[in-house]
């Protein structure tokens, strides 16, 4: 995913995670049990996590491949936990750690990616300084 696109992404996901917060804020306090709007918020909490790390590693054009699993970590877990509030479907808490591992993964890509590109500067850096 090129950075420009992580970046409009990362934007439109935190604006739905303050859509969706304040949603679970006002137009759900009184219609859903605490537990499910707590679940609500989890989701919320987790999403505005991913679209800041997606609008962070946005910075970095060598961030190719933590965009899509951040973007499918933040569908799968803040999804579920969406659907299991407004549906009561509790069974859908069994599908919201996978969205988990997705956002733990794209987290870890693109730590290793940020080490992988600034590696061979350094080690350029480091040529240039003994040749000298």
């Amino acid at each position: 995913m090129r950075h420009h696109t992580t970046f409009a992404i990362g934007a439109v996901l935190a604006a739905a995670g303050i859509g969706l917060g304040a949603f679970g804020a006002h137009g759900l306090q009184d219609v859903i049990e605490p537990a499910m709007l707590a679940n609500w918020e989890t989701g919320v909490r987790y999403h505005m996590y991913a679209a800041l790390a997606m609008l962070a590693i946005s910075l970095r054009p060598e961030q190719r491949r933590a965009p899509w699993f951040l973007l499918a970590g933040t569908v799968v877990f803040g999804g579920s936990l969406y659907l299991m509030a407004l549906t009561g479907a509790r069974w859908l808490g069994a599908v919201t750690p996978f969205g988990g591992v997705l956002l733990i993964v794209g987290l870890l890509l693109a730590a290793f990616d940020a080490l992988r590109t600034a590696r061979p500067a350094a080690e350029t850096s480091e040529k240039v300084l003994v040749d000298r």
